[in-house]
Parts: C-alpha cells; structure tokens; sequence
C-alpha cells in the first residue's frame, strides 16, 4: 500500500467519534477548525457543542452579540479567534447571502481562514484537492521522510506544502486529510509515539535513523516578555464592584477585567499608587488575596498578577453587584480568581 492508503486504512480502524465528523456542512466544519487551532479536541468538544447549540446556523452567529460569544468563547484562549469567528459570519450572511464560498481561493478571501483553515473546508465539505498541513501533518511528514527544515521557516512551510499535496489521496480526499491529521493526534504523537505499532514504521526515516524525539524542528522566535499585574478589586458596602472594559489591539481585546494597575516589577506600593487608576476613590482598608503572584502564561507574555481587595466607604459609581459578575466575558485568569473569591468570602 502507499503512504495515503495506509493512512487511509488507519483511519478507518482508529478515528475517534467527533460530532463534526457526522457532517460535511461547511459552517459547522469552519466552526470546529477555527476552535481547535491551538486547542485539544478534548477541550474544543464542549466549546463546540456549545456554539452549535446556541448558534445552529451561520444566521444565528452573525446576529449574536459580540460580548455573547466572547462569553461563550470564555476559557478557550486566543480571543481574536471568536472576533474573526464573528466578523466572518456578519460578511458571509452579508455578501455571500449565507452561503459559504466552495472553493479554496475564495475560502482564503475569508478573515480568520488561512492555507489550513480553507484546505481542511474545502476539502472535507467540498472534496476540492486540497492538502492540509496543521502541527500533526508536520510531525507526520516530518519523521516520515525525515525532513529537517523548521516547520515555521518560509522554506519549510512552502516544502511541507507542496510535499502534503504530492503524496494526497487522489480520490478520498475528506477522509484522508482528517486521516493524516488524527494518525498525528493519536499514532505520531508529538511525545512517545507508539511506534511499535505504526503501520509506517517499515519505511519512517526518523525511526529508522532514531530522529523521532528531534523531528519536527522548529525554531524558537518567540521571545517571551514578562508583565506585572495588580488587579484591584474595589467593594463598596453595597457589595458592588468595578469592571472595565479593554479596548485596544492588546491581549483580550473587549474582554472585562477589574482595574488594573501595571507596574515595572512584581513589588507595588498599592496603597499609594491606586490613585493613579482610580483618583476619585477613597480606601479604608486594602488586602492582598494571594500570598504568591498567579503566574499567567500567554504565547508571548507571562503576567505575574497579584488581586488586591479594596474596601471603600464611598458607592462605586457604575459598581457591579459581585453576584452578577459571572454575566461578562472576561479572561480565564478573572474567571478562576471570581470562583475562588466567591468560595473565600460568600
């Protein structure tokens, strides 16, 4: 057998049961692709019954409330994902009269969809000849043939590219894309493949010259810079506090967050500069809630975050009942600290 009927015939015998596999509409598959770049499929499942629930046709999302679906879109990370996921859907409803486009090229024409997202949609929902390449494609190809260009340089995309779409299933496209892509997830796995039971391990390069811990390469370009945060929780007596919306092109653009306070370093004279966020605010007595600072890793940024408890004589003007908090969308870091403030003190 070739490579493609031998990832043909793994797939068959292996692919898990993934609600996006019992379709080939193309919202729902757009849907599914958008949520699990950079997400497990264990964790992008739920997220995906969710919006299919709550927005069942492409109408239904384009006509969603942005601060909705960022609600929804809670926990799962890269934010922007669900403002294109939006903005896509209002510019299909409003130019494709809800029709989504059937071809790659005009896939591409879509914001939020790149090579990947728009050969995974055209192939699966319109059997076009289009390979796919995400990570697991990568690990595969990579060790298989044994090719040591980074996966992220210019050269090595273009070679991963045209190498996917050499050794393609000609006919079977649909199942052969999500077939590479699941053997990579389950069988090629990124640590401690079972290659002992790899039906590719008679001719894998990376097995045989003992590359399989090296390959893929990718180079680090990723220079990660740290970020102190002091999010200060102001209470009145009525048990009402602030939230602010962030706006900007920043990490959780639109998302909620309590008044921050930046500084230089992870030590901050709280009591004197809370001024300089909230000037008209008054304390009577200020707590810091976690003894070590919440480590908060990003893709480029780790932010060192403390949450200082402000009690005020004063009502907050546009205070907040802390009951209500749970209604805005706000980052997984304000998400965690409500539940565990919630617990300490309610």
């Amino acid at each position: 057998m070739s490579f493609s009927q031998k990832i043909l015939h793994w797939y068959s015998l292996n692919k898990r049961s993934l609600p996006w596999r019992n379709t080939t509409d193309p919202y729902k598959i757009w849907l599914s692709e958008i949520m699990l770049q950079q997400t497990r499929v264990a964790q992008g499942t739920s997220y995906y019954l969710t919006f299919e629930k709550h927005f069942p046709t492409i109408f239904d999302l384009a006509n969603a409330s942005e601060e909705k679906i960022l609600k929804l879109w809670q926990g799962l990370g890269y934010y922007s994902r669900a403002r294109n996921l939006h903005y896509t859907a209002k510019d299909i409803v409003k130019n494709y009269n809800g029709t989504f486009p059937s071809t790659y090229k005009e896939l591409l024409k879509l914001k939020g969809v790149g090579d990947y997202t728009a050969s995974a949609i055209a192939s699966i929902s319109f059997n076009e000849q289009q390979a796919v390449v995400d990570g697991n494609v990568y690990r595969v190809l990579s060790r298989y043939f044994g090719v040591d260009l980074p996966i992220n340089s210019t050269k090595g995309i273009k070679y991963f590219k045209e190498l996917a779409s050499h050794v393609m299933h000609n006919s079977n496209i649909r199942d052969y894309n999500q077939g590479i892509m699941e053997f990579g997830a389950l069988q090629c796995a990124p640590k401690n493949p079972d290659c002992t039971s790899c039906p590719l391990s008679d001719s894998c390069v990376a097995l045989q010259q003992q590359l399989v811990t090296t390959l893929p390469i990718k180079t680090n370009k990723t220079k990660v810079k740290n970020r102190y945060f002091n999010y200060l929780v102001f209470i009145d007596s009525a048990n009402k506090t602030l939230l602010n919306k962030r706006t900007g092109k920043g990490i959780w653009q639109n998302l909620y967050e309590f008044p921050v306070l930046e500084t230089k370093e992870q030590k901050a004279d709280v009591a004197n500069e809370y001024k300089k966020v909230a000037p008209n605010i008054s304390a009577k007595n200020i707590l810091l809630f976690n003894d070590k600072p919440i480590v908060h890793k990003l893709s480029h940024q780790h932010l060192h975050t403390n949450f200082w408890i402000i009690a005020v004589d004063s009502t907050l003007e546009n205070g907040i009942a802390m009951s209500d908090l749970e209604k805005y969308p706000v980052p997984v870091l304000i998400a965690d600290f409500i539940k565990t403030f919630k617990i300490s003190y309610f």
